[in-house]
Formats: C-alpha cells, structure tokens, sequence
C-alpha cells in the first residue's frame, strides 16, 4: 500500500453537492476546465456526456466519480494537490452545478518534497 498522497481530494462542501448532483444524474465524471469560456474551473458532467480525450489524465476520484485534467494542465499543475470545494455562485455553463446557486471551485496546496518523491516511486 503506497504512503502517496491523493492528487485530488474534496471538502463536505463538495461532497454534498455531488451527493445533489447524483440525485438526478446518477453517473458523473468531472473535467479540470482549462480555462476557456468558463475559467479554469472543475466542471460536473453525466458520464455519457463528456469525451475523455486520450491526452487527458485521470487525477484520481472523488466519491466513486473520477475527476480528470488534461495534459497540459496536469504538467502545470503536477506539484499541487487538488481540492474540490463549493461556493455561492452559479456554475459552468455545461456543469450540473450550474443552477443550483452554488459552484464547484478548486483549491490547492503544494506537495512536499516527500509527498513528490512518494508520487514519483
């Protein structure tokens, strides 16, 4: 059993809105947004609604949903750990968030130098 640390964890926040989310949408899957037309936020979509693009790598899971990032992102963004948190606001506009008056957002930390040599091996 590795000792590495989750790359993506989330808040109670964000547990319970995704809890919400799959009342009505039962198999979700979240996308680190790149920062296009909604920002560089996480966006919430059905599974069957979203392409994974053979690029894009998978940070880990959050409540059985599996959360990406794309590559380019992933290397900008390798040395921190992700945190999905939720905040008043409206969401993506594709995101099932959107409309529920609150929003997903990441936050992040930096890795230790231990916890990256524990991610390398």
């Amino acid at each position: 059993m590795s000792d590495a640390p989750l790359r993506v964890t989330a808040t109670q926040a964000a547990l319970d809105l995704i809890s919400e989310i799959k009342l009505d949408h039962p198999e979700i899957i979240f996308h680190q947004s790149g920062g296009c037309c909604d920002g560089s936020s996480p966006m919430c979509y059905p599974s069957h609604g979203f392409h994974v693009g053979e690029r894009d790598v998978k940070l880990g899971e959050i409540d059985g949903v599996p959360v990406y990032i794309s590559a380019s992102q992933f290397e900008a963004w390798k040395h921190t750990q992700l945190i999905l948190d939720v905040v008043p606001g409206r969401g993506g506009m594709f995101s099932l968030d959107n409309g529920r008056e609150k929003r997903f957002l990441t936050r992040s930390r930096t890795f230790s130098y231990k916890e990256m040599e524990l991610l390398a091996s």
